[in-house]
């Protein structure tokens, strides 16, 4: 290989795809075992690596120099093959650094937790410590050497100002998870978690429904690549170009995801989104067909809309791993706040809000099959649709007009991120 990445998983890597953007060379995603990691170094076939979980120490012993940065935290993410002469570097420092500073969060006399004990955790501290930051302390299951254990930090540090989550936990696939219970720190005034995919794993989340900043790790992906790309082929990259990739990149992986009423729109104008913008269009309800053979009315009538929403919130767990999509839900979607939760961690929610007076009425949904049951429902749901948006488009008659309002917010929105 000339260039690529080396860990032990890959399948959630976007490296690839912003090397390209960066300077055009071919990019290899090389998921290495741990039993292959001493062959591969010493083999030294590549010109350039970037090195994640779990290897970033574990390559240290195989090189002939380390740079100072490198070496004072202790990790390393980035490797150039100087004729046969393995140099080695840190540009998360760079990467993670970048990112703190262009959240305008302040770390300076302040008390941080990093969760995770390694190589990235390490970095992390560094970086802490160089914005002087009051006091840091990196937390593990175990008590490794250096760390303090998660009773500590409930127990005696819950009173940190930030915290930095730099342990996988919530990565795809596996996004469920977090590494904390959030609410028992109640001082927080920014979280920071160096996963970037899903874009906001369910710590942000959490973190953003308590009105605390939240930042995933993508900004700091992009910079650290760019950082990483320089030491690859000797060219300046530009911050504003970092910007501009970062925007790409999120443009790009953000699903749109549409909620509404029945009969508001959101699969007319999901489907126009999705031809504009060259995205798949993946529909919820039709996705339940495909999956149970049957209509969402079928279920219902026959075995209760408590059975399909079950049903429902096992299709939506699949799609909301998936990116770059648009999305059109179900009206009852939002009725379950695990739904809500999973798309947000891909997705921006969009909700058309089509006044009562101009929704129909439809026989082949039970659930508003007269006036009064639509009348009903939309009762109960408004406020849900309302405090679920991340957006409100005031839906009008036609269709492309609401697919462009959705569109010119969606560019708005990306040119502020």
């Amino acid at each position: 290989m000339k260039y690529g990445l080396i860990a032990e998983k890959v399948g959630h890597s976007f490296s690839a795809e912003i090397h390209k953007k960066l300077f055009g060379y071919d990019y290899e995603l090389k998921a290495i075992k741990k039993e292959e990691l001493d062959a591969f170094m010493k083999a030294k076939d590549f010109l350039s690596v970037n090195v994640t979980i779990p290897y970033k120490e574990a390559v240290i012993p195989y090189l002939d120099y380390v740079n100072p940065i490198a070496n004072d935290i202790g990790a390393v993410n980035t490797i150039v093959n100087n004729n046969g002469e393995l140099r080695g570097y840190n540009t998360d420092a760079l990467g993670l650094t970048a990112m703190i500073l262009r959240s305008g969060a302040e770390i300076k006399d302040k008390k941080v937790l990093i969760f995770g004990s390694g190589g990235t955790s390490k970095t992390a501290l560094y970086v802490v410590n160089k914005l002087l930051c009051r006091e840091a302390y990196r937390v593990s299951r175990s008590e490794k050497e250096g760390c303090i254990t998660y009773h500590e930090a409930y127990g005696k540090h819950n009173d940190a100002d930030i915290i930095i989550n730099t342990t996988p936990v919530g990565m795809f696939p596996d996004t469920e998870g977090t590494p904390i219970e959030i609410s028992e720190f109640k001082k927080l005034s920014s979280v920071f978690d160096v996963v970037y995919n899903p874009l906001r794993t369910r710590l942000l989340c959490e973190a953003r429904d308590r009105g605390i900043m939240a930042v995933g790790g993508l900004y700091m992906l992009v910079a650290q690549a760019a950082f990483a790309a320089e030491r690859f082929v000797g060219k300046t990259v530009d911050n504003s170009r970092i910007d501009e990739i970062y925007r790409e990149m999120l443009l790009q992986k953000e699903n749109i995801v549409l909620i509404g009423m029945p009969r508001s729109g959101k699969s007319s104008t999901g489907k126009i989104i999705a031809e504009k913008s060259g995205r798949i269009f993946v529909d919820t309800d039709e996705e339940i067909i495909i999956k149970t053979g049957r209509h969402p009315s079928e279920i219902i009538s026959a075995e209760g809309e408590e059975v399909f929403r079950d049903i429902e919130a096992d299709v939506i767990k699949e799609i909301s791993l998936r990116q770059g999509l648009v999305i059109a839900t179900g009206g009852g979607a939002i009725l379950r706040g695990e739904n809500i939760k999973r798309l947000k961690q891909n997705g921006r929610l969009y909700f058309l809000d089509r006044a009562l007076d101009s929704l129909t009425v439809s026989e082949d949904r039970p659930l508003s099959s007269s006036y009064e049951l639509l009348e009903k429902r939309y009762n109960e749901r408004y406020p849900k649709y309302l405090a679920a948006a991340d957006c409100v488009i005031k839906a009008v008659d036609g269709k492309e007009l609401n697919a462009n309002a959705v569109m010119e917010e969606m560019k708005y929105e990306n040119s502020r991120a």
